[in-house]
């Protein structure tokens, strides 16, 4: 066996370890006994500290070291092939950043971020968050300790973001909300001195849950799901997570009287599965059988959440589909007012059920809030006033309770410091890519309209899912749409939809 093979075969190995992790994560997440908590903390923390050999150990080294200079990625065979050059190099960028960690660290990690996981849940359904702040604070601990560990960011926070994002910084991503901020505050405030020509209160009515589910499982099978090859349930936070490209699982959160969270929340995941389910199952185990990213992840979500779930041609084919399932509570609303109330702009206090517009302004206020923890030693026992404060300056909302404000999202739970700002380039990223894909396929809109979505779809497998890791998220902005990454796109299509909605174009 050549040292490429067995590169290749340890990495399978870690794959299947990887597999096994996220199964019991998913479980935690959704059907695992409340008093199973602990004994699942340790299942997880050792599993990953058997990952972590494995990723690491003597015979990865000894192989790799064949292949790469172990300390700078370059390839040491100059004649290889230049794709093979790029999944070595990605490759190796998995082995350096996991060989600077200690097994021991890994472990402690793991088997905090997963009781601070479970921590948090009860916290945020008690609006506790004094509970919470000592496991919070260990876990920001951990997390500068993790930043320390490694060398490539100029500061620890960017450390943190490139693991989410390669070749991300916390520079190039204050400059793209520089540019968001300036257009769409203004935005925003317009919309609200016309909020009264939007009228959401038909969302708001008792929408039996059992249906909303029925309904959604009809859309994810609309969008192109495989529930041959996956499978919907429900969490408290909604997510997706994969253990083989055969086997994806999605969540949703239903609510009785919210028809749009339950629907959009299964769309949105619905999108990163499509793109798990597209990856190619030969490349299984190494960097082009995986996302290129978490952003180019997300762009995904919010493809078919977004430009495919709000938009008028969606609502043409879903909408009598709908309201044959909630026949009484619809009786009186033609698709144009429903599909204007599913689009009405209106500062929130909750992210994930934030409309288009208001929603990146969730993410900056997290943006900062992380730079100030991880770079600046903010205290985290002062961040429900630091969190309640930046709501108000940025929304004009102040939560009342934690579980509306600092308790709301499960990331800093499970460490996943430098994540957020993924969703905001996510959305960047979006539009381009749906910009191209109407340009490549022109008569996508009529599809939609007929709930066909295969061919998007297949655009989308072609151009993005299938090629893993190997390209970086900006190189495949710039070879799919001819245009470097840029918030112009995403502003200019928020602009024009919204202006057009409210009237005032």
């Amino acid at each position: 066996m050549t040292a490429y093979e067995l590169v290749l075969q340890e990495l399978k190995e870690v794959a299947h370890l990887r597999g096994v992790e996220a199964l019991l994560s998913w479980d935690q997440e959704t059907y695992m006994p409340e008093g199973a908590g602990a004994a699942r903390a340790d299942q997880i923390a050792y599993i990953n500290g058997l990952l972590h050999e494995k990723l690491v150990g003597e015979q990865m080294t000894s192989a790799l070291g064949e292949l790469v200079d172990l300390d700078t990625g370059k390839v040491n065979d100059a004649s290889m092939d230049e794709l093979e050059r790029v999944r070595l190099q990605e490759i190796w960028r998995d082995y350096h950043q996991a060989v600077v960690l200690p097994g021991a660290f890994v472990q402690e990690l793991s088997k905090h971020a997963s009781v601070t996981q479970q921590v948090w849940v009860k916290a945020r359904k008690e609006n506790d968050f004094e509970s919470f702040e000592p496991f919070l604070s260990k876990m920001v601990k951990l997390q500068k300790k993790k930043a320390g560990y490694y060398t490539g960011g100029s500061t620890a926070y960017d450390s943190l973001m490139d693991e989410f994002e390669p070749g991300m910084t916390s520079v190039k991503m204050q400059s793209l909300f520089d540019e968001i901020r300036a257009r769409l505050v203004p935005l925003v405030r317009n919309l609200q001195e016309v909020r009264h020509r939007i009228n959401n209160s038909i969302l708001k009515k008792d929408y039996d849950v059992l249906w909303q589910w029925d309904f959604g499982m009809d859309m994810l099978k609309t969008i192109g799901f495989d529930l041959d090859t996956g499978r919907q349930d429900k969490s408290a936070h909604p997510f997706t997570t994969s253990t083989h490209m055969s086997d994806v699982r999605t969540t949703t959160r239903l609510r009785d009287n919210d028809l749009k969270s339950a629907l959009l929340s299964t769309l949105h995941e619905g999108g990163h599965a499509l793109y798990e389910q597209g990856l190619l199952t030969e490349e299984y185990g190494n960097p082009f059988g995986e996302a290129i990213s978490l952003g180019i992840h997300e762009s995904q979500s919010r493809l078919w959440e977004n430009l495919v779930g709000l938009s008028p041609d969606f609502w043409d084919f879903a909408f009598p589909r709908l309201k044959n399932v909630f026949t009484e509570q619809l009786k009186e609303t033609d698709k144009d007012s429903f599909y204007k109330a599913m689009n009405r702009v209106q500062p929130s206090l909750i992210r994930v059920e934030a409309d288009e517009a208001t929603y990146n302004l969730h993410i900056m206020l997290r943006f900062e809030i992380e730079q100030m923890v991880i770079n600046e030693n903010f205290p985290v026992k002062d961040l429900p006033a630091l969190w309640n404060d930046k709501m108000e300056e940025y929304l004009g909302i102040r939560p009342e309770t934690d579980s509306d404000g600092v308790l709301q999202d499960v990331h800093w739970s499970f460490g996943a410091f430098g994540y957020f700002p993924t969703y905001t380039l996510g959305n960047l990223y979006s539009v381009q890519f749906f910009n191209q894909a109407n340009k490549d396929i022109p008569d996508l809109t009529e599809h939609l309209s007929r709930g066909e979505c295969g061919q998007l779809l297949e655009w989308l497998r072609k151009q993005i899912h299938i090629k893993g890791r190997s390209r970086k998220a900006e190189e495949l902005v710039l070879e799919v749409t001819g245009e470097k990454l840029s918030a112009k796109p995403f502003l200019d299509y928020l602009e024009s939809k919204y202006n057009r909605i409210y009237g005032l174009q």
